[in-house]
Order: C-alpha cells, then structure tokens, then sequence
C-alpha cells in the first residue's frame, strides 16, 4: 500500500517501515510519524524536548529517625544525622512533535541521572531533526 506524500511522490505504509527513533509512545520510520492516534509524514515536523525535571536535597528518613531515637541516647551527636541529605528526582520530560494542526506530546519519567537522561533525549531529538531535514 503506497500513500501520497506532501510532494506528490508515493510514499510506503508506516507499518511496512523500521522505527529509526522512538520517544515515549511514538517513533519516527524514514518517512513517517508514528503515534497512537495514527500516522502523518515526517515532512514538514518539529520536535520539541522541554524538561520537567526536579531535584530535591531532603534528609532521608532514615536520619530523621535515627536523630529521635538518639536524642535519648546521645542528644548532640544524634543531631549530626539531620545534616545528611540525599537527591530526589521527580517530574518527566516532555516531547511534542507538530505536523501543521497536527501535535501529538508524550513524556518520559525522571531518571536517577535528569542531567544524562535529557542530553540523550537532546540527541535522539537532533537524530530526529535530521530525518526531518532529509524528508
């Protein structure tokens, strides 16, 4: 089954093609945009990365505890245990790609690593842009 494309030249089905990219629940073949909702030629899209990620120095509650519970033991050096912190990460990152009315976004959860996890979400998406280009 061949579809028309933005140029008029004939394009293969989206099925019939290898996902070369994948972000969250959608991927890119070499001619197309493959979503849950359906399909629309990679020529002509944006992708956008934004990140929605957050972290958080706390002290663990494992401190918290051992700081209450030495307080009857040893009442200043249990209060050391509350200097100790620990990083949380929570929130995702966010992807959305346009095609003319049509947008389609998805998120992908924080990591241990935000920093790591958003510089290969970066490069997936310049991978992503050249395939745009190239369309």
């Amino acid at each position: 089954m061949s579809l028309a494309g933005p140029t008029g030249a004939s394009l293969p089905a989206p099925q019939s093609e290898q996902p070369l990219v994948r972000f969250g629940d959608f991927y890119l073949t070499e001619h197309w945009v493959v979503t849950p909702q359906g399909s629309v030629p990679l020529a002509h899209c944006q992708i956008f990365v934004t990140n929605n990620t957050r972290v958080d120095r706390v002290i663990p509650t494992w401190a918290i505890v051992v700081a209450i519970v030495g307080l009857f033991v040893i009442t200043l050096f249990s209060l050391l245990f509350l200097l100790a912190k620990e990083d949380r990460v929570s929130g995702f990152a966010q992807i959305t790609i346009t095609n003319g009315s049509f947008t389609h976004q998805t998120g992908e959860p924080a990591q241990f690593n935000p920093a790591a996890q958003f510089s290969e979400l970066e490069s997936r998406a310049t991978y992503a842009r050249a395939l745009i280009a190239r369309a």
